[in-house]
């Protein structure tokens, strides 16, 4: 059943809206919010946040004249409602698919998009930036940047509003407040203070005192300045963010246009500071299967609107690798009571909600803040505590600096567990796990792993929990594991040795991680051609196994190197390795499979890996590559 969106469906862009009146505004949001749960019970994506800021969004596009008036949505997974009224409405049941909408911003897809994210915190950043090229240039065009609470526990955050005070006089900031987390909105008194404040009468009012006030000596007129704000503060809230130099506005209820509209358009016309809207919203608000979920549906799968159930996954007898890690980490955890974990807001997507309901105390999640999560397994590690550093591989490049200053030049023994190693399919490149190899194994003294199968990362956090003299990582995928028999108890793994697989003699695969099982599928593949291939699992790319490596070399006239990952890291190691020994003087025959030297689009996984060329056919494909168009015209059959 296809469900009526009458007012939506004459309003192509947000030049339509800005002719409604409230009424009307309240029917349109009603259409958007049933358009967005109709799209996303099609496709799956991030539902409950969108569904939060529908009225917000409305609003916004109602007072605002954008595109000229800048919008950026912070991180980006509550921006359908915005998709919908921006003229991409018809292509929402592409969202996250192969040559579909991007689930997050993007600014390659709308000129509505200004800025495109999908890391929490950098939108005041990047508003301020806006801010700065305007009045460079003396336009006078709002720019506004809507951030959540959770984004709000990201340092880079207030490192953006403290420098915002003192660079530009016109920025205005919601904070959307869906957790209720700094404080609700309190009926119509609210409402009408925030009105008040943030209106003509009380600015001109307050501009006239602070007139008075710059003839007063200095100490007077600091009083008078701090009596306004901390009675400001005291009435509606807000008094660090008046510290950090906004004029703070709220709380307000994000829902009720009565309230939202009258003071966008005050904050609209407010001139001499940036302003800081505080507005209060509900996360699958107007959806019940959504408002009744604990998650509130943040990210759903294909669902059935009228009853929300989900569409089940089918069903495989392997867990995922994050569940492996989870477990595998308890049983350590219950043999060593000096191993603690570390997450940065995704205990659920690090599977570490289920080492916390094991050891509470020992679990530790430190909010949108990466930085902070590395040095503080730091500190641990540097009096004999045995952190886990749970992070996704896109998140942990936000802490960079902070493994190679805290950890890595102190050889502190901090482990890092490494989720989403490789593509990730629906998110896309912002999500994507494609760096750190190369950029970890940069670092002197660090232990890097991959494992092949959920066996291998039960050996791998073993490995990695006994180490104590560096730093360690082990990176994995997201999904399914490939249904091998897990040990009760994982021994630690020979640091830097990896193994034979298959014996061969004509070409070596030498693979780095889960693309094992395809490498092996390639073997298959080559053999029915003619040609036998030794398939062999690195284990380590750092330390390599050298010995491994030349041993190779010297046996097949061709190597072949595979990868998760961007060009840079194993491969690269790999040819180093073979230049400094001198294995590639006799004319062997080199390719290193990486992803390709490209920001890949969503689709489904097998499919990026195909594009890639890292599905058995390409690994195929660049074996018979590297052994020639020679070799195959001599028959040569090994």
């Amino acid at each position: 059943m296809v469900a009526s969106t009458p007012l939506l469906d004459s309003i192509e862009l947000p030049v339509g809206a800005r002719k409604l009146n409230l009424a009307e505004l309240r029917r349109l949001a009603d259409d958007v919010r049933t358009e967005t749960i109709s799209a996303v019970s099609t496709t799956g994506g991030h539902l409950g946040a969108g569904l939060g800021v529908v009225e917000l969004t409305v609003a916004l596009h109602h007072v605002f004249e954008t595109p000229r008036d800048i919008l950026i949505w912070d991180v980006g997974h509550q921006a359908y409602p915005h998709k919908i009224m921006t003229g991409r409405r018809d292509r929402m049941r592409t969202l996250r698919q192969g040559g579909g909408l991007s689930g997050f911003t993007k600014r390659a897809e709308s000129q509505y998009d200004p800025f495109g994210a999908a890391h929490a915190a950098t939108s005041i950043s990047a508003a301020l930036g806006f801010c700065v090229a305007r009045d460079l240039r003396g336009e006078d065009n709002a720019v506004i940047a809507v951030i959540g609470d959770g984004s709000m526990s990201a340092g880079m955050a207030y490192e953006a509003m403290n420098n915002a005070a003192h660079t530009t006089k016109r920025l205005i900031v919601i904070l959307n407040d869906n957790d209720m987390s700094i404080a609700p909105p309190v009926g119509g008194m609210s409402a009408y203070l925030a009105k008040l404040v943030s209106g003509g009468a009380y600015q001109r009012v307050r501009k006239l005192g602070k007139e008075v006030a710059s003839h007063l000596p200095r100490p007077l007129h600091e009083m008078a300045r701090k009596a306004e704000e901390y009675a400001r503060g005291m009435a509606t809230g807000g008094t660090l963010f008046e510290e950090l130099g906004f004029y703070y506005v709220g709380p307000i209820d994000g829902h009720n246009l009565e309230h939202l509209v009258p003071v966008l358009r005050n904050v609209q016309q407010i001139d001499d500071r940036p302003v800081l809207i505080h507005v209060v919203t509900q996360k699958g608000k107007g959806y019940a299967p959504a408002e009744s979920a604990a998650d509130k549906h943040h990210a759903v799968a294909k669902f059935d609107v009228i009853t929300g159930q989900q569409a089940k996954p089918a069903q495989t007898n392997a867990p995922t690798y994050t569940k492996v890690f989870a477990q595998e980490l308890i049983k350590q955890a219950e043999r060593d009571d000096k191993i603690v974990a570390i997450t940065a807001a995704m205990p659920s997507g690090t599977g570490l909600d289920l080492f916390a309901k094991r050891f509470p105390d020992r679990t530790f999640d430190v909010g949108i803040a990466e930085q902070h999560a590395v040095t503080f397994a730091a500190g641990l590690a540097a009096d004999g505590v045995k952190p886990f550093c749970a992070l996704y591989s896109t998140f942990l490049q936000r802490g960079y600096d902070q493994v190679v200053h805290d950890v890595a030049i102190q050889r502190l023994p901090v482990r890092f567990a490494i989720d989403r190693a490789g593509l990730v399919g629906a998110d896309g490149p912002t999500h994507a796990g494609s760096f750190d190899v190369g950029y970890l194994g940069q670092l002197p003294g660090f232990v890097i792993m991959a494992a092949a199968d959920e066996a291998e990362l039960a050996h791998m956090i073993a490995t990695s929990a006994a180490i104590d003299d560096c730093p360690s990582a082990f990176r994995f995928p997201r999904g399914d594991g490939v249904g091998v028999t897990i040990p009760d108890f994982a021994e630690p793994l020979e640091i830097g040795k990896g193994r034979i697989v298959r014996e061969g003699t004509a070409v070596a695969i030498l693979s780095f991680g889960t693309r094992l099982a395809e490498c092996l599928k390639a073997a298959d593949l080559l053999a029915a051609r003619g040609y036998s291939a030794t398939v062999a699992d690195a284990r380590f790319a750092k330390p390599l196994d050298v010995d491994l490596v030349l041993r190779l070399a010297h046996d097949h006239e061709a190597l072949i190197t595979v990868e998760e990952g961007a060009m840079g890291g194993f491969g690269a190691f790999v040819l180093h390795a073979l230049a400094q020994h001198g294995a590639l003087d006799r004319g062997l025959k080199v390719r290193t499979l990486t992803l390709p030297d490209i920001f890949q689009d969503q689709d489904k996984p097998e499919v990026m890996y195909a594009q890639a060329g890292l599905d058995a056919e390409g690994i195929m494909r660049g074996a018979l590559s590297a052994l020639g168009a020679e070799q195959v015209a001599k028959g040569r059959r090994a």
